[in-house]
């Protein structure tokens, strides 16, 4: 079953302070099944890993945010880190460039701290997500449901709450972005959206 995402290409958006192991190891796993890997960021040129309690390493930047667009993408995935997404849901053009991937029903990926751009996109209402348990309330006050496991899928939407999880996140990312556009997930994020805004 190698190369099942042979032809996709897959963004990675990020800003300083991701957490390193929760990008190098599913950007691994995605290039070995054949995808093609975009690391997006406004940060400029380069961008740094945080490494678990201090910084990492510097990555290059291989799309400006500025200059990405989901159109051109198959999929998304969001590492965790507190900083990170912390960063990135004050942009908005993260915000809604992560956005445009769930209301199109292509797959995204989050894991530990990620989803929380996913609740500043308002796109999480009425889904079922798992996270860092930092964020479970914000979550939560998004309208989601939050459960304790080390991966959770729905229509599309893959999430996992900690490094530990990787392994599990890995296969099922794999396996989503593999089958790419979630009809179901473009249409239960336009009908929540509004009701969602309403409040």
């Amino acid at each position: 079953m190698a190369n099942r995402l042979e032809g996709k290409k897959v963004a990675i958006l990020v800003a300083n302070g991701f957490e390193q192991i929760e990008m190098t190891e599913p950007r691994k796993a995605l290039e070995a099944e054949g995808a093609e890997t975009v690391l997006v960021s406004p940060a400029e040129n380069k961008v740094k890993g945080w490494n678990h309690v201090e910084w990492g390493d510097d990555f290059p930047v291989d799309l400006p945010l500025e200059r990405a667009s989901a159109d051109d993408f198959d999929a998304l995935m969001l590492p965790g880190g507190q900083m990170n997404p912390d960063n990135l849901r004050i942009l908005p053009q993260a915000v809604a460039f992560a956005r445009e991937f769930l209301e199109a029903g292509k797959p995204v990926a989050a894991i530990c701290h990620g989803p929380w751009l996913l609740v500043e996109a308002d796109v999480v209402g009425g889904r079922t997500v798992t996270s860092w348990p930092s964020i479970k309330t914000d979550l939560s006050n998004a309208g989601a449901h939050w459960v304790d496991q080390e991966v959770v899928v729905d229509r599309g939407l893959v999430t996992s709450r900690k490094p530990d999880d990787l392994p599990a996140f890995n296969r099922k990312m794999i396996e989503e972005f593999a089958e790419g556009t979630h009809l179901g997930q473009a249409q239960a994020t336009r009908r929540q959206r509004p009701s969602q805004r309403a409040h």
